[in-house]
């Protein structure tokens, strides 16, 4: 739901006297950002709003597993497409990011790319879920790494991956209003 419909549920929850929304589940990752970190921050200051997340590795991007092509068997291999995500400009910035992150996760923490992105989400203290897809046993013990890491991820290296990214949301002009 969008947080105007967050909102409006609140609404006619408080009308009614029913029990309005107490979370959402959004897509949040890297490059996906603007609703948990701009759109839903007001429902979480004034409700206390929860979110479980989903898609946290933008479907396996933030592996590290398409920096060099799309191996056999993946994802964007068996869904076609699928595979315009990696071929657009985008894709490709979002490709060089991944490849920098990993980097970073190597040298600064000794650890994947994939541990440091689930971290980085579990982090956000609005992610009061994070949902985990894995095909195989060891994609998912690799995901669970991500527990031991989560504070790991410093204000020092936050400011890393921001420098990373760039794409930190702007927040919401006030124009003076509060």
């Amino acid at each position: 739901w969008s947080a105007v419909q967050i909102e409006e549920a609140h609404a006619v929850a408080d009308k009614l006297g029913l029990i309005p929304p107490v979370s959402d589940q959004c897509q949040y990752h890297a490059f996906h950002r603007e609703r948990l970190e701009k759109e839903y921050k007001p429902l979480y200051e004034r409700y206390g709003y929860g979110t479980t997340i989903w898609s946290p590795l933008a479907s396996g991007l933030l592996t590290g597993k398409y920096n060099d092509g799309v191996p056999e068997g993946s994802r964007l291999a068996v869904h076609k497409d699928m595979a315009h995500r990696l071929t657009s400009e985008e894709g490709k910035a979002n490709i060089a990011k991944v490849r920098e992150l990993t980097k970073l996760a190597e040298s600064a923490l000794g650890t994947s790319v994939t541990v440091l992105a689930l971290a980085w989400a579990a982090k956000n203290p609005h992610v009061s879920t994070v949902i985990l897809g894995a095909t195989k046993p060891e994609q998912l013990h690799e995901n669970l790494k991500a527990l031991d890491f989560v504070d790991k991820i410093t204000p020092e290296i936050e400011e890393k991956i921001e420098a990373i990214l760039n794409n930190k949301p702007k927040p919401e002009e006030t124009f003076g209003r509060l």
